[in-house]
């Protein structure tokens, strides 16, 4: 029971993409710099901490980076059963997913970016975090303070974020050693993220989201807001909006994943913060994070319970296990060949995406068609599932 975790900002780093520079998952990167207008080249291979710090560059980065390696280990076939994303993961969880298209989802991101980014300029804000005291305490400190400060995140057991102005901040972080925290530690950002500070922001956002088509998503999608698993397309347009001005409710979301059965928490994209909230909250799950192409054969060994020969797989082939996905070579719109079903030889044409060939790499049992006539697929995106013998 595999749920995959995406990372929100604050988790970027200089030159976070050379790993994936060579690899065949950088081509989202050209996509979506035509998607974006923007360089995401420079972005991930030569921007240093300071031009990453900017809320327009961590967030695109820090997506970009998940969704290189989300579909790098589609190429070999592990699947989860659930997503979860922290603050701007959650946008990451959602196209992973197939509830949100590649390229509508590289707008609204670099929307929301641009948004929030306007918004802590306008209206000044800061965050911290309060180590060490129980939820209820930390909102008890929030409320004694008769001043702009609330609880922005709830990440894991003894540990919250609070956010709003500086000085208020400053004072509850005061009033929260006083209850028995063990410290109140400033974080380097430069707005008051998931409080009502970013009204003006979720007003911008909602427009760029009223334009965008949602899907229902391949497996649940737990929510920020809610901390709820959401199947249904019609729920992801609110909570997208509330999300901005909500505190994030992280630790409530690994509470509801461990009581749903999640035995691995797997962080796809920069850093491993999101695998040390996961070791805290969920006692005896195994964590582990790809960050880079040499993470895989990390992960291939933990889903496999075997050592991994190192030398890759067939694209689109799922180790150790009798069913198969045939994947997308590129972006455009998806055509099949008529009247295909039953016994698929290796090699066999499936159908073509602008006008490249979809081919099985393995033979199997056609058990069915992921894609539909003229939809519109992302690289990488999975075309047709096969049984094996």
């Amino acid at each position: 029971m595999i749920v995959f975790m995406y990372p929100g900002q604050g988790s970027q780093k200089s030159a976070m993409g050379e790993a994936w520079v060579d690899h065949p998952s950088w081509e989202l990167v050209v996509d979506a710099a035509a998607t974006s207008g923007r360089d995401l080249e420079s972005l991930l291979l030569r921007a240093d901490d300071d031009e990453l710090k900017e809320t327009r560059n961590a967030q695109l980065a820090t997506f970009m980076t998940s969704m290189m390696v989300f579909d790098a280990i589609q190429r070999v076939g592990v699947e989860g059963v659930a997503h979860a994303g922290h603050s701007l993961g959650e946008y990451s969880a959602l196209t992973s997913s197939g509830a949100l298209d590649f390229d509508d989802a590289v707008g609204l991101v670099v929307e929301r970016g641009e948004a929030m980014q306007v918004c802590a300029e306008a209206q000044e804000g800061t965050m911290a975090a309060i180590i060490g005291l129980d939820d209820n305490l930390v909102e008890s400190a929030c409320h004694r303070i008769d001043d702009d400060v609330w609880v922005a995140n709830y990440n894991a057991p003894g540990q919250v974020v609070i956010a709003g102005s500086p000085e208020a901040v400053a004072a509850a972080g005061d009033v929260a050693k006083e209850l028995g925290a063990k410290r109140a530690m400033p974080l380097p950002v430069s707005g008051a993220f998931h409080t009502p500070f970013m009204g003006p922001a979720r007003d911008r956002l909602r427009k760029a989201i009223d334009q965008v088509e949602f899907r229902d998503p391949d497996h649940p999608v737990f929510a920020n807001v809610d901390a709820m698993g959401h199947t249904s397309a019609a729920d992801w347009p609110a909570l997208l909006s509330s999300q901005l001005t909500s505190p994030v409710r992280w630790r409530q979301t690994l509470n509801e994943l461990d009581q749903a059965g999640m035995t691995t928490y797997v962080e796809l994209g920069p850093g491993t913060v999101l695998t040390g909230m996961a070791k805290r909250t969920c006692k005896g799950a195994t964590t582990l994070k790809v960050n880079t192409p040499a993470d895989i054969d990390t992960l291939l060994e933990a889903v496999s319970g075997q050592p991994s020969s190192g030398g890759g797989a067939l694209e689109g082939e799922a180790l150790f296990a009798t069913e198969r996905l045939v994947v997308s070579p590129c972006a455009g719109l998806f055509t099949g060949v008529d009247d295909q079903a039953g016994p698929i030889e290796a090699g066999q044409l499936l159908g073509h995406v602008n006008g490249n060939e979809v081919r099985s790499p393995f033979a199997g049992e056609l058990q069915g068609y992921l894609a539909v006539e003229g939809e519109r697929v992302t690289a990488s995106q999975p075309i047709a599932w096969l049984r094996t013998p």
